[in-house]
């Protein structure tokens, strides 16, 4: 959906072809995903000891991250856009 002359991103379908949005997600959750995976499994890693576990939870803990950010950029639309039909339904009384 176009709106003033921006991309909207208006329903899942359309969040999962929005290449801006989801770049900006795989950056997020590269950033902040490395930090969490340091803080919490930093010294199994600098020990040199690498638990099966480990082989699920820091790919978990990208994948959560980039479904965190990919919502709230999707709720974050949804909130401009009903924003804005509140304002247009405003300017027609």
């Amino acid at each position: 959906m176009r709106v003033a002359n921006r991309e909207e991103i208006a329903c899942f379908r359309c969040a999962l072809r929005n290449r801006r949005m989801l770049h900006r997600s795989f950056l997020t959750a590269l950033a902040v995903g490395s930090i969490l995976v340091l803080i919490n499994q930093g010294t199994l890693i600098f020990a040199g000891d690498f638990p099966a576990a480990l082989g699920w939870k820091i790919p978990l803990t990208y994948l959560v991250l980039f479904l965190v950010t990919s919502w709230g950029a999707l709720g974050n639309a949804w909130g401009r856009l009903a924003d804005e039909d509140v304002a247009a339904r405003a300017a027609e009384r």
